[in-house]
């Protein structure tokens, strides 16, 4: 005969009913839940706001933004109004009025011409400059962009791939020769070749990955870098070494027509380009195999894109030297304003790019006038730490 076993009885006491009760509702039977009583918020107790705790891919916390044709539009007047108050800058005391009618008499829409002497300080030194400081600091900011998200590397800039080490490698060569008239051309071919020898070494090694294209691009840098530096202890003397040391710290001085028309072609056509590549860079942000998964053609577009940012780079190191930073921080601070949608990060990192540019070059030539400054220290003294802010809020926030 089987017996079954019978729940022994509790106790009956303090903490242990045996009846439905607020200490044990389980034990009370169906519908004991119903019988406890409502909980009422206490009203002198402040109302707690909530909060949204959703964070982006980046680790940045999504905050209310303005919104973005606002930004864009907001961005884009604070461009052309620096581009006119820089002009402004300078021992020589220039209004807005002059430029106006300096531009205005150039492109023959009848205004009254300015002197001579005054005319040539805005449209043949300030202009140039200041519109080939605004083309450089757009394509290289508008270049870091994209390298970041091709490669994944918060720490990625335009010069990533050797590009840089590459230009000066073919700078330093025509300077020391004395052909600095083909300067701009020596160095986008270096930029190119250097491209090239990069891709080269990364395919070699296997598939083109993010990573083996970095590494690969650091190994041909280190070695343009050595050329570099040994074509100037062998050769470079005088006048030519003083050219060579201004341009490998980045410098706008001596800028001309023939540089806005290099700089602005590039950022026109090529940069045109990278800046509607928003929707092919939002899926790389997934990875690879999302990218391919929603139709993109990873190995052909990554190589497009490179090539782009190469063709950019190049450009712009050739017109200006290597100026760095700007592709670093820019796309970092824009990112805390738009986060990661690239369809509005990549132009809002162009203008603020060129802003920034404008603004630190034209600091550059008067913080110690009559001396100039090149302006790669100043965008370096900039850059440094405002990056490390960057980087302590994205941490504080993530």
């Amino acid at each position: 005969m089987t017996r079954t076993a019978q729940p022994r009885p509790r106790p009956a006491g303090p903490g242990r009913p045996d009846d439905a009760g607020p200490g044990r509702p389980d034990d009370a039977g169906p519908g004991a839940l119903d019988r406890l009583p409502a909980v009422v918020p206490d009203a002198s107790l402040p109302a707690v706001p909530a909060v949204d705790r959703r964070a982006d891919r980046t680790g940045t916390r999504r905050t209310a933004r303005v919104p973005s044709p606002a930004l864009l539009l907001g961005a884009l007047v604070l461009l052309v109004v620096s581009v006119v108050l820089a002009i402004t800058i300078g021992p020589a005391q220039i209004s807005p009025v002059d430029v106006w009618r300096s531009v205005a008499a150039h492109a023959g829409l009848g205004s009254t011409p300015l002197p001579a002497l005054r005319d040539a300080i805005v449209f043949d030194m300030r202009l140039p400059r200041v519109l080939t400081a605004g083309a450089v600091g757009a394509g290289l900011a508008l270049a870091g962009a994209v390298m970041q998200s091709l490669t994944r590397n918060p720490l990625a800039d335009p010069y990533l791939l050797g590009l840089s080490s590459g230009a000066s490698l073919g700078a330093v060569g025509v300077l020391v020769l004395g052909l600095g008239v083909v300067l701009p051309v020596a160095a986008f071919v270096g930029a190119t070749l250097a491209l090239l020898a990069t891709l080269a070494l990364a395919g070699s090694l296997g598939t083109t990955s993010p990573t083996r294209t970095v590494l690969a691009g650091l190994a041909v840098a280190q070695l343009c870098a050595a050329a570099t530096s040994f074509v100037i202890f062998w050769s470079a003397t005088g006048d030519s070494y003083r050219e060579i040391l201004s341009w490998l710290m980045g410098s706008l001085g001596g800028t001309t027509w023939t540089s806005v028309a290099i700089a602005g072609s590039a950022l026109l056509l090529v940069g045109t380009a990278l800046a509607t590549a928003g929707g092919t860079l939002d899926a790389f942000a997934f990875g690879d195999t999302s990218a391919a998964a929603l139709g993109v053609d990873v190995r052909r577009t990554r190589l497009l894109l490179l090539t782009g940012v190469a063709v950019l780079t190049g450009a712009m190191v050739a017109v200006s030297g290597s100026i760095g930073f700007v592709g670093l921080v820019l796309p970092h601070a824009t990112r805390l304003l738009v986060g990661a949608r690239h369809r509005v990060l990549l132009p809002l990192s162009a203008l603020a790019g060129a802003t920034f540019l404008i603004w630190a070059d034209t600091a550059a030539r008067t913080i110690f006038d009559p001396r100039e400054l090149p302006v790669g220290i100043l965008t370096a003294v900039i850059g440094a730490p405002v990056f490390a802010w960057i980087l302590r809020r994205r941490r504080a926030v993530s």
